[in-house]
């Protein structure tokens, strides 16, 4: 077994290549965005760096065309296959991680103003109700595709994630609507 550290992105290099098969760093990044990347996001870069990495460390093999644009393509090594199903085979004792400026924004409305805080939940509710519209066309094209049914089973937590955000902002904007937001002891933002 290979001594190099591997990362989540080691392991999300080494799992779409044994899902699709060879694939260049260009084919990564583009199964990335339409897969993975709607729930784990890193700069794409990596994704063009890691697969040379993990081929230094025997996890990857890598075949460059010989005519055209001499793309590399990356294939998983045996020892490649075992590291990703002992990573799979771990549990998970790390909390799930929200990173979500709109909240950071709301966690500091006490010093903005009130329509800050409508505008925030007004965007909120249009972002979330078009991911969900865009996560439920994604369950209804290929939620019966064999090949990727397995996969499918994180687009019901996104799913379910979302519809949580749009009913919480709806509530914000709500309170804030009726009046009820809490801002009784709101002091003018300083300027």
């Amino acid at each position: 077994m290979s001594s190099v550290r591997l990362s989540t992105t080691s392991y999300v290099v080494l799992g779409m290549i044994a899902l699709r098969g060879a694939s260049t760093p260009y084919d990564l990044k583009r199964a990335v965005g339409r897969s993975i990347g709607y729930f784990w996001t890193f700069p794409h870069a990596q994704l063009y760096s890691e697969p040379k990495r993990l081929e230094d460390a025997g996890l990857l093999d890598v075949h460059e065309e010989q005519h055209g644009r001499r793309r590399k393509l990356y294939t998983i090594t045996e020892e490649g296959s075992a590291a990703l199903r002992g990573w799979l085979a771990e549990p998970v004792h790390e909390h799930f991680e929200l990173r979500d400026v709109a909240e950071i924004k709301l966690f500091f409305n006490e010093l903005g103003e009130l329509p800050d805080v409508a505008r925030l939940a007004a965007s909120q509710i249009e972002q979330h109700e078009r991911r969900i519209a865009e996560y439920q066309d994604m369950k209804d094209r290929f939620g019966e595709v064999h090949d990727v049914a397995n996969r499918m089973v994180t687009l019901e937590l996104g799913l379910g994630m979302e519809h949580a955000a749009l009913e919480f902002w709806q509530r914000v904007a709500g309170q804030v609507e009726r009046g009820e937001f809490p801002a009784a002891a709101r002091q003018p933002a300083n300027r």
